[in-house]
């Protein structure tokens, strides 16, 4: 193969790998993307704390039931202590004891009473509060779901660009010497993908520095030539 064709079709190579690149990084770099995170971030927030509240109401739920049973259970015991007392027959101990009982209990309804409507208020909050988690989940759902449209249609512009490039580097590899295509690909991964440059005027076109007139002698003696600053392999 004739080395300076080679080394064209290299240069070649390193502007579609270039490109490759920075497609790749447009990919990765969409501003939707952050959005995106931002709103997935969001919705498992939101629906999270949905679903504490709606732990909080079920159990208000199971304490108001639980309340009111025991308030139930109170009253009755207090109301038939009282017919007890009302209907006489007990010694004047018995009756003062029946009417402290009675007393007792219906305090502790009172009590419970009191513990069941604070309860409610607290279930009212709480519903508010799963109606307003409700919505801000429904908002950050549907954010999330534009957005990833979004995304997906960038990506999809963006791949088929990667498509033709990717056809086109399949089309000049095979033109290059393999040795050189094996330094090549191992420049690139030391030097942040550029791994080649054109010698115009003197000037590597990888680093952009001058080369003196006998730096450009050393560099296009080596096989093949290579910037003595940066060590790309020049095309002259």
């Amino acid at each position: 193969m004739e080395p300076v064709r080679s080394l064209h079709d290299l240069l070649d190579l390193q502007n579609v790998d270039s490109q490759i690149d920075r497609l790749i990084d447009q990919r990765q770099g969409l501003p939707e993307l952050d959005e995106y995170r931002s709103a997935h971030e969001a919705t498992a927030e939101f629906g999270a704390e949905l679903a504490a509240a709606k732990n909080r109401l079920r159990e208000t739920g199971l304490a108001i039931d639980k309340t009111n049973g025991e308030l139930e259970l109170t009253q009755q015991k207090a109301s038939a202590e009282e017919m007890r007392l009302y209907a006489g027959g007990l010694s004047a101990r018995d009756a003062d004891y029946l009417r402290r009982e009675v007393e007792m209990l219906k305090a502790r309804a009172g009590g419970m009473e009191d513990e069941v409507l604070a309860l409610m208020e607290a279930r009212d909050v709480i519903e508010a509060d799963v109606g307003q988690l409700e919505e801000e989940v429904a908002a950050a759902t549907e954010r999330k779901g534009r957005l990833e449209s979004r995304i997906r249609e960038a990506w999809k512009v963006i791949d088929e660009e990667l498509a033709v490039k990717e056809q086109r580097k399949a089309e000049i590899v095979p033109l290059i010497d393999e040795d050189l295509v094996d330094l090549y690909e191992g420049l690139r991964e030391t030097r942040d993908g550029r791994a080649v440059g054109a010698l115009s005027g003197g000037v590597c076109g990888a680093c952009h520095l001058m080369l003196s007139s006998a730096e450009e002698n050393e560099a296009r003696r080596q096989n093949p030539p290579r910037c003595v600053h940066c060590r790309a392999i020049l095309v002259p």
